[in-house]
């Protein structure tokens, strides 16, 4: 179902399919496991199966019931490039995308192999925001060359949970960055200087900058619930998006 959402960067989450598996450290300890075995104990409807992957069809046509301009994180629940969806579906999920010009939808995967394969003889619609997770140098990373293959209006990165200090990144091609801190109990810890190290090289390279949160670690490097470490980055919220001017030539 398409839901409201506390996630700070979008509005609603649409899940066409929910459920997935685990493919790089940033999966260590996902939120849509838990919450996914958390419904399923309470019954809630399309989660009958727990975190395994499920399409869900009845879900597809949900956003084209809504005519108010919304931003749409897509498979908030799972990846739509998971290796068990076929292209088939994926395709669906992004011809209603199309038929549904007001709305915008922001999709993200860690799969950045399919994704790219896969648009490369199908042109994403122009709004369609598609990005990769990218949580450390040696499986993130990599996804950003695979990503800029793809010929979106708007590509992203969600360096969330942000594992180490990324080093050097090229930002070649990439619109907007978001970075974030893991939470939950298991949370891993994150410096403050691996995420200046992401903001300057944004300001540098002219990729708009989103501090998600600190998450379960604060910036003094004690461990609490992540409302009490808030999202405050040297004194101040950094909440920037993409600008969408100029992008036309990127889009079909």
């Amino acid at each position: 179902m398409s839901t409201q959402t506390s996630i700070e960067w979008t509005e609603q989450t649409w899940n066409p399919t929910v459920g997935c598996s685990k493919a790089s450290p940033g999966c260590a300890h996902c939120y849509a496991e838990v919450m996914a075995k958390r419904l399923q104990a309470m019954g809630v409807k399309g989660y009958e199966n727990g975190f395994a992957l499920t399409m869900l069809p009845k879900r597809l046509e949900e956003p084209l019931k809504r005519t108010k301009p919304t931003v749409y994180f897509v498979n908030s629940m799972s990846d739509i490039f998971h290796e068990e969806i076929p292209d088939d579906y994926i395709r669906k999920v992004f011809e209603v995308i199309r038929r549904a010009p007001q709305h915008t939808f922001q999709v993200l995967t860690k799969r950045a192999e399919r994704m790219a394969e896969f648009f490369r003889d199908y042109n994403p619609p122009r709004n369609a925001w598609l990005g990769v997770t990218v949580e450390d140098r040696k499986y993130g990373v990599p996804r950003i060359d695979l990503l800029r293959q793809v010929p979106a209006r708007i590509r992203f990165l969600s360096v969330e949970p942000l594992l180490e200090d990324l080093g050097a990144v090229n930002l070649n091609g990439i619109h907007w960055v978001i970075v974030g801190g893991e939470s939950g109990p298991k949370a891993r810890p994150m410096q403050q200087e691996w995420v200046l190290n992401v903001k300057r090289q944004c300001e540098e390279q002219r990729a708009a900058f989103f501090f998600k949160q600190w998450g379960g670690w604060g910036v003094d490097g004690k461990k609490r619930a992540k409302k009490h470490n808030g999202r405050l980055l040297q004194g101040k919220t950094w909440d920037a998006l993409p600008s969408l001017q100029g992008q036309g030539r990127l889009g079909p």
